[in-house]
């Protein structure tokens, strides 16, 4: 068939783009500009590549019609952030499109509340991403029931892979946490490090679009969560990096209102959006219905981006 993606050439397309052109798929991969995958690949030189910049082309009311004119058989919308983006391409491409994919994130939940979160747990979205995208997964689930537009959400956690900076122990994305951890130095954690996060792979996102196409008939008017089998602590995830650097983690704890007091503005407000969601969420329904398998624990995912961070001087 003949897709389109929309940012194509970022962590999730990286793995995407490839797979799709490995199982035969016609690929055009638009992006704002011209940007190299994170890993190479020697399909990329089968890809149409476009450069459009989608902000630009939105406030001349063109996007949608730029989308459509490209006759394409499915749609995956990976950077789309508010409801009336969501709109514009909804309404240009009704009647045409026999697929649309767009990328949400778990953070449609909010705070959790029975963990692992299935998806179809009462919601309260906090934070302007995450209102966003829960308002982009209803208006789209609602546009699939009133008008048989074939939408599919697919929810990721926090992404990770090479070239990306892992989000740390400590809920930031301060690479100093890790510098810490291996050279075996105190590490001061908020609260009692029970908070969880829930990593997943670039690969395996890039997996559950992949599937999600060829299980249409069971992800059409869907949402899913595409994560690591498994969320982890804090806690447990500084213990683990602090083994596999060879250290044993020396951790420290403070209540949050001290905690915040001891790293930059910048990093306490990371950690805050990242600890008062704690996400843990079900992966159940993408493995019965998509058959939805990730390859990566979030510790592994974790790990290759470190060794990447490494290779490159970054760490």
């Amino acid at each position: 068939m003949k897709i389109v993606i929309i940012g194509g050439t970022g962590h999730i397309g990286t793995y995407l783009v490839p797979g799709l052109m490995k199982e035969g798929h016609e690929v055009i991969s638009i992006s704002r500009q011209q940007q190299k995958p994170y890993q190479p690949n020697k399909a990329w030189s089968d890809v149409k590549q476009l450069n459009i910049d989608r902000t630009k082309e939105e406030k001349n009311n063109s996007f949608g019609r730029i989308i459509r004119e490209l006759n394409s058989d499915i749609v995956i919308d990976l950077i789309c952030f508010t409801p009336d983006s969501a709109k514009v391409l909804v309404e240009a491409l009704q009647g045409q499109v026999k697929h649309f994919l767009h990328c949400g994130t778990i953070w449609v939940h909010g705070h959790s509340l029975a963990v692992p979160t299935k998806e179809t747990q009462l919601r309260s979205p906090f934070g302007e991403y995450g209102i966003n995208k829960a308002a982009i997964e209803s208006y789209l689930l609602t546009q699939f029931r009133t008008n048989g537009f074939p939408a599919t959400i697919l929810h990721p956690g926090h992404i990770v892979g090479p070239g990306w900076i892992p989000v740390n122990p400590a809920a930031n994305l301060n690479l100093e946490v890790f510098r810490k951890l291996a050279a075996g130095k105190d590490v001061l954690l908020p609260n009692l490090g029970m908070e969880t996060l829930h990593h997943v792979h670039a690969a395996d996102v890039a997996q559950s679009f992949l599937k999600a196409i060829q299980h249409r008939d069971k992800a059409l008017g869907e949402s899913f969560h595409v994560v690591s089998p498994q969320a982890i602590t804090l806690r447990g995830y500084a213990e683990a990096i602090g083994d596999w650097f060879g250290m044993k983690a020396k951790l420290h704890f403070l209540p949050w209102a001290e905690w915040q007091k001891t790293v930059p503005e910048q990093d306490a407000r990371i950690t805050w959006d990242h600890i008062a969601h704690s996400p843990n969420c079900s992966i159940e329904k993408a493995r019965r219905q998509l058959n939805y398998t990730p390859e990566y624990s979030s510790l592994d995912a974790v790990k290759e981006s470190l060794l990447w961070l490494k290779e490159n001087g970054d760490l």
